[in-house]
């Protein structure tokens, strides 16, 4: 509580007049007088009896003597020293809790105040008033008396409450005796304090008709929160709390007799009702005031409203236009997708179009080499044919030429034995014969023997043939090996085109797997 109150201290409180309008005042009938039982004292001590927290009054006076006031800094808390607040957080909340009394229910209306907080904090402490007694519900100026309390201590409604609770029963307990009228004792006693210090001016308001309702009551019932400033206002009840409650009376005279000089240039009543027109004028000016603020509030909302619900369509327009754009986006991104799905499949196409055409190209190739394998084959064989042709031809006419040889030779060497058997026999004749005959016998033997020389020379010639024949079939032999050679280089070949023929196989196998 110590806190808040130090917080308040330091809040800029405006009591100036016209912060709280006054209703309308008519001439009032003077009503029978009630008895009014003031209620009980919520306070433990006295406001000039013992203090709390070891403050002394006397050391406040003298402060208050020495400065006219007391720090702001510390004003809060020297006040709810002096006024011994009980600070009854139940009883507070037991009267907060019946909620707004019907008396203020439409208090904005009899008293519109500017602030919507103030308003609401007013008719709060209004309405614990009443609930605490009934006749605070029926008291006119009460709002004027708690409304100053209730800017200074907005943040505080307990300590707001006890406060103006405490200066009512202190210092506004003598005001209920002829109510609803105004307290005619205590403004008889501010005559009779005013006809002790200033009797000229006393008998100038009685010369002109004017009572003490009329120049000393207006600033009792506002607590002179019209009249002063902020700062004057905070000064005088540093005064009043730290005095006696008749402090408040002489304030009051006190206040008349600065003001004497223009009060005494008022020489008619009807001067003092033209004031009091002039402040009923004043009071509908603001009221008209506050209405026109009203509207240009009420219109201002609407702008407000208007306002955000444009801002509410430009939210929604936004999120239709950041919608649009992540579904442009999502198409764009699609379209992208869609392209590259494209290409990739192109490329995929295009890939399998390039690795048919190899394929084609590979059994192009394939078959070509097929079939030059094959005509190569054909060639070879048809060779192998020719030479196997023509190695029958060849053997037979070696093997007829053969036969004829050896029969030729058989037949010469038969016919050589023949005739080497006849020489023989010849010889053997001839040397059996006469030696006359040696002569033809040396002939015949010369004959004889160069018919062999010629049978060595054709057995030599034969003996030639039969070698060229060999050597025929030796190299006869030799290209059959060579053919087979041939033979082994083309299989060779053929192997290694397969070899590599399986090697592009398996490339485009896995070229296929990794396209997949």
């Amino acid at each position: 509580m110590g806190t808040q109150g130090s917080e308040n201290s330091r809040a800029t409180v405006k009591v100036q007049a016209g912060t709280v309008q006054r209703p309308a005042k008519t001439p009032r009938r003077v009503h029978p007088a009630k008895k009014l039982q003031p209620p009980a004292v919520i306070t433990g001590d006295g406001p000039e009896t013992g203090q709390r927290d070891g403050l002394s009054k006397k050391r406040l006076q003298k402060v208050l003597k020495a400065f006219g006031e007391y720090p702001s800094k510390y004003r809060m808390f020297v006040w709810r020293s002096l006024l011994c607040l009980p600070e009854n957080h139940c009883a507070f909340s037991s009267l907060m809790q019946k909620g707004v009394h019907p008396a203020f229910v439409t208090l904005h209306e009899r008293y519109p105040i500017k602030s919507p907080k103030l308003q609401r904090g007013l008719q709060r402490v209004l309405s614990a008033l009443a609930h605490w007694s009934a006749i605070f519900g029926e008291t006119d100026y009460l709002p004027l008396v708690a409304f100053p309390f209730v800017k200074l201590f907005q943040n505080n409604p307990l300590i707001c409450f006890e406060v103006v609770a405490t200066v009512i029963v202190n210092w506004c307990q003598h005001w209920f005796e002829y109510f609803p009228n105004p307290p005619l004792n205590v403004l008889s006693m501010v005559e009779n304090v005013l006809a002790h210090h200033d009797k000229s001016l006393l008998q100038h308001f009685v010369n002109c008709g004017i009572t003490s309702q009329m120049y000393a009551w207006p600033l009792l019932e506002t607590l002179f929160s019209e009249v002063l400033t902020q700062d004057e206002w905070l000064r005088l009840f540093d005064n009043i709390f730290s005095n006696h409650p008749s402090f408040l009376l002489m304030a009051v005279v006190a206040y008349i007799a600065c003001c004497r000089a223009p009060l005494l240039q008022l020489t008619l009543r009807e001067d003092f009702e033209e004031l009091r027109s002039e402040a009923v004028r004043q009071q509908a000016e603001d009221e008209a005031w506050y209405v026109q603020q009203e509207l240009l509030q009420q219109a201002e909302e609407q702008r407000r409203r208007i306002l955000q619900q444009e801002e509410e369509k430009l939210t929604e327009q936004r999120a239709r236009l950041a919608a649009m754009k992540r579904e442009l986006k999502v198409k764009e991104l699609q379209m992208v997708d869609a392209a590259r799905r494209r290409f990739l499949k192109h490329q995929q196409d295009q890939r399998k179009i390039q690795l048919r055409r190899l394929d084609d190209e590979i059994q192009r190739k394939m078959a070509l080499r097929d079939q030059e394998t094959a005509a190569a084959v054909q060639d070879v064989e048809v060779r192998q044919m020719e030479l196997d042709a023509q190695r029958h031809v060849f053997e037979q006419q070696l093997t007829k030429e053969q036969e004829r040889v050896n029969q030729g030779v058989t037949a010469e060497i038969d016919t050589w034995r023949r005739r080497a058997e006849l020489d023989e026999t010849t010889f053997q004749n001839l040397l059996q014969s006469d030696t006359d005959l040696s002569q033809e016998t040396k002939r015949v033997l010369e004959a004889s023997l160069t018919e062999a020389e010629q049978l060595d020379a054709d057995l030599q010639w034969k003996t030639e043939v039969l070698k060229r024949l060999e050597k025929a079939d030796a190299e006869q032999q030799k290209h059959h090996q060579h053919l087979a050679e041939l033979n082994r280089e083309t299989r060779a070949k053929e192997e290694e085109l397969v070899h590599i023929m399986m090697k592009m196989e398996d490339k485009k196998v896995r070229g296929y797997n990794n396209l997949s």
